[in-house]
């Protein structure tokens, strides 16, 4: 993997936490840098067909969507996928608590992604009442175990967790309201976030204490600077996996037919209209 620059002084700035701020273009050109890394990890996983599963968990705002935006913005659709699961339905809340995860595990050759995933039983089904107290408790004894026998079956699992203060977060939540384009970002449960915010600090802390394991450990990023979690966070995970540059195949491209009998078609009274 290419090393990235070090930061020039005169590229940072200082926010309110006191961290160094990247400018615009520095973001863009490092982030640049670390998504050619992932379409060389992509090829590298459809190559040797590794199943990679990865997490994405964290308090509502906390930068989930952005981070899985910025990791699958050049990479094939078809090897990452990614999965945002709603509230199940009826016959899904029949099944066994991680029946419909289950199922969507990768294949060879593939990349998972979850925005927020079977942890949500120790988060906000936890938290809001969702579940029974002895559903979390099974769950958290259950899940190490589990998770186990998916890293023993070739999955490599990746777990995130995203930290962002409670300011921070309130801001976000805020920005939300204001904005029109981040409206469809809102959910009935996000006002709770707030006022559930140590119930929802208690529960991580158990989570994170009871499902951190050698095989599937916790990874906590700091995202109260969305730009420089992601691009913290990117660097780590191309680290987890070891992964080289494979060559592209010289591809020649073959001549055009000739037009022979074809005339051309008038587009012109279905095109729309060129604004721009």
């Amino acid at each position: 993997m290419a090393k990235s620059k070090d930061l020039e002084k005169s590229e940072l700035s200082e926010n309110h936490y006191g961290l160094n701020v990247l400018t615009s273009s520095h973001f863009e050109s490092e982030m640049r840098t670390l998504q050619d890394e992932l379409v060389k990890l992509e090829r590298w996983v459809t190559a040797k067909r590794l199943k990679v599963c990865i997490l994405f968990e964290g308090r509502d705002a906390a930068g989930k969507g952005g981070i899985i935006k910025a990791v699958t913005d050049r990479v094939s659709t078809r090897t990452f996928r990614v999965f945002a699961l709603p509230i199940p339905n009826d016959r899904e809340k029949g099944q066994i608590y991680m029946q419909r995860y289950l199922s969507l595990m990768p294949t060879a050759g593939e990349v998972v992604i979850f925005d927020r995933s079977w942890y949500n039983r120790a988060g906000v089904e936890k938290v809001l009442g969702f579940c029974k107290p002895h559903e979390t408790e099974e769950f958290l004894t259950q899940m190490p175990v589990l998770e186990k026998y998916l890293v023993e079956s070739g999955i490599i699992l990746i777990k995130y967790y995203l930290d962002v203060g409670a300011e921070e977060q309130k801001k976000r939540l805020e920005d939300r309201y204001r904005d029109a384009s981040k409206n469809w970002k809102l959910s009935a449960i996000d006002g709770k976030s707030i006022s559930h915010w140590f119930d929802y600090s208690r529960a991580r802390d158990e989570m994170i204490k009871r499902t951190h394991t050698e095989w599937a450990p916790w990874h906590v990023v700091d995202f109260n600077d969305k730009k420089r979690g992601q691009l913290n966070l990117i660097k780590h995970l191309l680290s987890l996996i070891p992964y080289q540059d494979l060559p592209f195949e010289s591809t020649k491209l073959p001549k055009r037919q000739a037009m022979k009998d074809y005339v051309e078609f008038d587009l012109t009274p279905y095109k729309v209209p060129e604004v721009f």
